[in-house]
């Protein structure tokens, strides 16, 4: 890469990037990284000239992008719902498929009036301070497996400035005191990738332990419908995200445990994503 200014910086990383769904994107979103700019001023200070160790840091961070490593991971966050998310490599990047969960909890939790909630394998705390936010007056709890995924979701409670009640560490229910209050919803994105999936070799910058769930990818979401009646109030619910093609494995496992009221949600490519169901009584 040669050139010196902003705009030639640029235009070079996008044929670099080219690969990438959006190169021109990906190339401004390094720069801005870079520069500690957003991207109104992208545009007006396209002349600037770089120095040259900006120039060869922009270069390596290119670099990264063009080996593969999600973006997400090399400037440290990502835009979700309403919110502006760190990550890190111990979390899962949040991806817009999650947000349709997050539509699905609150409008399950329409006419509840401060509602008790919990969101399980948490990461960056995506879905809760989502949440949160939308419903002050919830009582949204978190947990996680990982307490450097938890450290990240703490944190990013602690910047925005959004209350979570508790934080649990602990795989899966186990992370919970014991006699623990139940929840009108326990809401979860758990790993839901085969252990043989083909697409794994592109997700290999991702914490494998929240993406992996088994031969068929389902042992945790069969494990979360299994024991969330132990923790759900009256009529509460579970919901789930899931893969684009598990949705009726996923009705089939609620039906198996006699939960009721089905209740699913597609994205925005008209797939099925989410899943939520009542325990039977």
């Amino acid at each position: 890469m040669s050139g010196c200014s902003v705009a030639s910086a640029l235009q070079q990383a996008q044929v670099t990037l080219a690969a990438t769904d959006n190169p021109r994107l990906e190339a401004g979103l390094l720069m801005c990284h870079l520069l500690g700019w957003h991207n109104t001023k992208l545009i007006s200070h396209s002349d600037q000239a770089l120095s040259a160790s900006q120039l060869s840091d922009f270069v390596h961070l290119v670099a990264r992008r063009h080996n593969g490593e999600p973006s997400a991971y090399i400037v440290g966050e990502r835009a979700f719902w309403s919110l502006d998310l760190k990550v890190t490599s111990d979390t899962l990047i949040p991806r817009p498929d999650t947000e349709t969960l997050v539509e699905q909890a609150l409008a399950l939790l329409d006419g509840k009036t401060s509602p008790r909630v919990l969101d399980m394998g948490t990461g960056s705390g995506a879905i809760a301070l989502s949440i949160a936010k939308e419903r002050p007056d919830a009582h949204v709890e978190a947990s996680d497996f990982s307490l450097q995924a938890l450290d990240v979701a703490k944190n990013n409670a602690q910047r925005l400035r959004i209350n979570i009640q508790a934080w649990h560490h602990g795989s899966w229910f186990s992370a919970l005191p014991e006699h623990h209050p139940r929840f009108d919803l326990i809401v979860s994105n758990p790993p839901y990738i085969a252990n043989n999936d083909p697409h794994l070799p592109s997700l290999q910058y991702e914490p494998l332990s929240a993406l992996v769930a088994g031969q068929d990818g389902l042992d945790d979401i069969r494990l979360l419908i299994q024991q969330a009646p132990n923790y759900l109030l009256p009529n509460g619910y579970l919901a789930l995200e899931h893969g684009y093609d598990q949705a009726p494995a996923v009705e089939q496992l609620f039906a198996a445990k006699s939960y009721t009221g089905l209740e699913q949600k597609k994205d925005l490519a008209h797939i099925i994503r989410a899943s939520a169901a009542t325990p039977g009584s």
